[in-house]
């Protein structure tokens, strides 16, 4: 008498694995971008005033935007409204 245990391709599994490996990439993603601006933020602080006056900010500005959270994201902001 033969097995009569069901057999499942590997295409199928695949399938169904893809969604799920899908979310800690773009949860990755998101950790990263919100490394980024925590850095972004911590190195305009340590501008002097000369390089704040060539981007054309005050120094109340600089302290202002370095004190914003990471997870203030313009750029998500920006995805919103579009």
């Amino acid at each position: 008498m033969k097995n009569s245990t069901a057999h499942f391709p590997l295409s199928n599994e695949r399938q169904y694995a893809s969604p799920l490996l899908a979310k800690p990439g773009k949860a990755w993603q998101q950790l990263r971008r919100w490394w980024q601006l925590a850095e972004q933020r911590r190195q305009l602080a340590l501008l002097d005033d000369s390089a704040l006056q060539d981007l054309g900010l005050s120094r109340a500005d600089a302290l202002r935007e370095s004190r914003r959270s990471f997870r203030d994201d313009p750029l998500a902001r920006a995805e919103l409204s579009s």
